[in-house]
């Protein structure tokens, strides 16, 4: 080793910092790596799992953002395993390469959005490598999925993940951001672990992550909380479980 390599590694490592920031910015930070990308040329996006449902109160209207942000040109497409609102082709995310590229087209996309889908898929490995086995090289996937959240079927429940997790789901592409979101309505507030202003990957971080949405109670305030429940509940049931989320941005290597 030389010794300006050595001397490098002896240089202390900057500080893990937990960095305040919000979902919209960050989605207005994935349009921009979009929009720096594509240049002039109108970006293909695909949404996986896009069909709006009643209960949707939360959840961003990716069309719509994506025809505000390039003026309508944005050529977007809405996948999901049903038909319904907002739904442009249906196939299963879970399924063939082959059968999707035949069902959405060979063009590949600059950008794939898949929130809050992961959790109600059969087999999210696949799900995860055929997102990015659909991008252009260069092209983005915003992946969001549920850390802690009540069991919601829709069609069925299966997982929940980490940030480690999606890392490794998504293992082919190179993570330009991570963060972890609140799901409660009209907060919009977000968290990212970072160090010298990149997403921290490494296990070491989740010391800091412990700490970051961590509800503990003792036995006599657990007591205090179930009875406050306007219906019977056992008492390993929590209404206050809160709703959160994991979220990488992730580019497919030139």
């Amino acid at each position: 080793m030389s010794a300006a390599a050595d001397a490098a590694s002896s240089e202390p490592r900057a500080e893990l910092r937990v960095v305040g920031t919000s979902v919209t910015h960050e989605v207005e930070a994935v349009f921009d790596r979009l929009a720096a990308a594509v240049g002039r040329r109108a970006p293909r996006v695909l949404q996986v799992g896009s069909r709006t449902m009643v209960s949707d109160r939360n959840v961003l209207n990716w069309r719509s953002l994506t025809a505000k942000r390039f003026d309508g040109r944005a050529r977007f497409v809405g996948l999901d395993l049903l038909d319904g609102a907002n739904v442009d082709c249906v196939a299963d995310i879970c399924g063939s390469l082959g059968s999707l590229k035949s069902a959405l087209g060979e063009e590949a996309f600059d950008l794939a959005i898949c929130c809050h889908v992961l959790e109600h898929t059969r087999d999210p490995r696949r799900a995860a490598r055929n997102v990015a086995g659909m991008l252009r090289p260069g092209g983005l996937a915003y992946v969001s999925a549920a850390w802690s959240q009540a069991f919601h079927a829709a069609p069925d429940d299966y997982w929940r993940f980490s940030i480690r997790g999606l890392l490794q789901l998504f293992d082919g592409l190179d993570i330009v951001s991570s963060f972890y979101s609140g799901g409660d309505v009209g907060l919009d507030v977000a968290y990212r672990v970072v160090r010298d202003g990149k997403p921290e990957l490494e296990p070491r971080a989740g010391a800091v992550e412990q700490g970051l949405f961590q509800l503990v109670l003792d036995h006599e305030d657990n007591r205090a909380v179930l009875a406050r429940q306007a219906t019977e509940r056992l008492p390993v049931s929590r209404t206050y479980l809160p709703t959160l989320f994991v979220n990488i941005v992730g580019q497919r290597p030139a």
